[in-house]
């Protein structure tokens, strides 16, 4: 079975968290998830300044997770 890689984007920074949304339209969307915005920087070379809003994909995980951050 492969992951599955989906299109998120950060929607604003909350401390050293970001808070990822479905890239979608805001009325499809779900309620945001938190990830460690270092785990995003590092994997994807956005500087923290710079990753509210970007778009990227991400692979679908067990229980949901996100991981395998690339800018889309």
């Amino acid at each position: 079975m492969s992951a599955e890689r989906v299109n998120v984007r950060v929607l604003l920074l909350f401390g050293d968290e970001a808070e990822i949304v479905a890239d979608v339209r805001p009325e499809e969307r779900a309620e945001p998830e938190r990830y460690p915005a270092a785990e995003i920087t590092e994997a994807t070379g956005i500087p923290r300044a710079e990753l509210a809003g970007a778009r990227l994909t991400a692979v679908v995980g067990p229980h949901d997770r996100l991981t395998g951050w690339q800018r889309a």
